[in-house]
This record gives structure tokens, C-alpha cells and sequence, in this order.
């Protein structure tokens, strides 16, 4: 498991006025080494089978997962993102900008 070092490689630091950080994870990191090694680093962790989540969103919770992935296909949607055409890295992270704000100005515009 990469966790420690996923975790080791955080660069923003969160608020002094925040009392804690989630760290939302899937069923794949119940472990009592993983609880622990999030407390130590001073974050909270969020754990939940897709059950639970479903039965929270009935409940009129919003889903607290699922961010990553939901930005990996809208950007999947860009298929020069998709299938890297670019051999510069500036110039495929230039695409990468103009793709996020091309989701971002979509987003504003639906409401």
C-alpha cells in the first residue's frame, strides 16, 4: 500500500481555524494500520461502502466520495486528454488547463 507515501506528498495545509481534515477513502483502506496512520497525521477518516452512501443521499446527505472519479471522466471527455497526442509536457499541461477551464466555465454556465 502507498498510503503513507500518497499522504507524505500533501502540500496544502489546511486551516488553523479548522478543527480537523476528512480524508474520504473507499471499503479498500479499513485496516486498524490505515485509522492509525491517519490520526497521526491529524485527519479524519471517512469510510464508507457504496451502500452507505447510497442510504445517505436518500437521507438528504450528499455524497462525500467519488470526486476524483467524477473529475477523471469529465475530463475523459477531452480526447486529446484521453489519448496524450502531445509530446511536450507544457504543451499537454497547457491542454490540461484549458480542459479544466473549459469544465469550470460549463459548470457556471448550468447553474
Amino acid at each position: 500500500m502507498l498510503l503513507e507515501q500518497t499522504l507524505a506528498q500533501i502540500v496544502i495545509d489546511k486551516p488553523a481555524t479548522a478543527p480537523c481534515s476528512w480524508l474520504c477513502l473507499d471499503r479498500g483502506y479499513i485496516g486498524r494500520r490505515v485509522y492509525d496512520h491517519v490520526w497521526q497525521i491529524g485527519m479524519v477518516p471517512w469510510i464508507r461502502g457504496r451502500r452507505d452512501e447510497r442510504k445517505a443521499k436518500r437521507e438528504g446527505a450528499g455524497a462525500r466520495r467519488w470526486v476524483v472519479e467524477r473529475s477523471h471522466s469529465w475530463l475523459n471527455r477531452y480526447r486529446r486528454l484521453l489519448i496524450r497526442w502531445e509530446k511536450r509536457a507544457d504543451t499537454y499541461r497547457a491542454m490540461l488547463h484549458f480542459a479544466c477551464g473549459l469544465i469550470v466555465w460549463h459548470r457556471a454556465l448550468s447553474g
